[in-house]
């Protein structure tokens, strides 16, 4: 299982990022497990990601995106920071 990001977890806009990731995932009807398994990221990963406890990679969030067919800046302006 990934670790917490010891300097960012819960930063408000990793949590928002989370957010809108994991709305974006529901309004598709997608599971946490669906989505990581087409964006090719582990799923425990993918749970700390939306729950904003892991400080992604612009590669990881691309994967994110691509699989949920939107820009990762659709994902991004989403944050409320």
């Amino acid at each position: 299982m990934a670790k917490k990001s010891p300097s960012f977890s819960g930063n408000p806009a990793l949590v928002g990022l989370g957010v809108a990731i994991r709305a974006a995932r529901q309004a598709q009807g997608l599971s946490q497990e669906a989505l990581a398994e087409i964006a090719g990221i582990d799923r425990s990963y993918m749970g700390g990601i939306e729950r904003g406890e892991h400080n992604l990679a612009i590669m990881n969030l691309l994967k994110i995106a691509s699989a949920l067919g939107v820009n990762a800046s659709t994902l991004i302006d989403k944050v409320e920071i």
